[in-house]
């Protein structure tokens, strides 16, 4: 599974943070579960900001249940007191039966009135992650029913876009899926709600900011490279267009 701190600008802000393998049944459905849990002071506040993965989020919280979809940019959330939360990162097919138009919730979210997903997660949590995971996978796989044969075009190809380094170019994944672009393009549109070029630059700039936080001795010129950047401006530009400052800005703040 996906190193677990990727996308998360400041892991060591974190409250306690499963993420977990989805069940058998939903594995073509949902990338993997994740699970916080907080308990601070009074006063003190843990802020939060994530390079979130292309991809839609099912939020089972105790206030409701919320579908939020792909963003374009860095997310932020301040916690207080005490809390949690049981997130599913949805694959196409997934999002595609929650939602008639995910380019539509790109950067927003729509509160969903499902009372029973909300009580079968309430009813173990908090401390019950794991039983909270199972419960939440089974409303899913029983939601979508029978997966079409565009459900499991899309699933491989965000699988391709999100996790496969290699793929640099829209060409790479259309020629990888035997696809042409333009229907990559159409696909991507229609199940995710951004273009695979988006989804492609995502994960270097969450692999690049790994690295430049893990690795505080490479230079970024060499980071660039080792990532198929053209060179270190194209870092910097994609740096401050999506997370709102320089890689020796991240850097040095940290």
């Amino acid at each position: 599974m996906t190193d677990p701190t990727r996308g998360i600008l400041y892991p060591e802000r974190l409250p306690h943070l499963q993420r977990l393998p989805a069940p058998d049944a939903a594995a073509d459905l949902v990338g993997w579960f994740w699970v916080p849990e907080w308990d601070l002071p009074p006063g003190v506040a843990s802020r939060q900001q994530v390079l979130a993965f292309p991809a839609a989020n099912l939020v089972v919280e105790p206030s409701g249940v919320t579908l939020w979809g792909a963003t374009t940019r860095v997310s932020e959330r301040v916690l207080e007191g005490r809390g949690w939360a049981v997130g599913a990162l949805l694959k196409p097919a997934a999002l595609a039966v929650l939602s008639d138009s995910p380019a539509d919730l790109v950067d927003s979210f729509a509160t969903l009135d499902e009372p029973d997903l909300h009580a079968a997660v309430r009813g173990v949590m908090p401390g019950g992650a794991e039983a909270a995971v199972a419960r939440m996978a089974a409303w899913v796989d029983a939601r979508v029913g029978v997966r079409t044969g565009e459900a499991r075009l899309a699933a491989d190809m965000a699988e391709l876009l999100m996790t496969d380094a290699t793929i640099l170019r829209v060409e790479d994944a259309a020629a990888r899926l035997s696809v042409s672009p333009r229907t990559l393009q159409r696909l991507a549109h229609r199940t995710v709600g951004l273009p695979p070029a988006t989804m492609i630059r995502r994960r270097r700039l969450q692999e690049a900011a790994q690295h430049v936080r893990e690795d505080p001795d490479a230079s970024l010129a060499e980071i660039a490279v080792s990532l198929g950047y053209a060179d270190q401006a194209h870092l910097a530009n994609d740096f401050r267009t999506v997370l709102g400052m320089t890689a020796t800005e991240y850097r040095s703040e940290r």
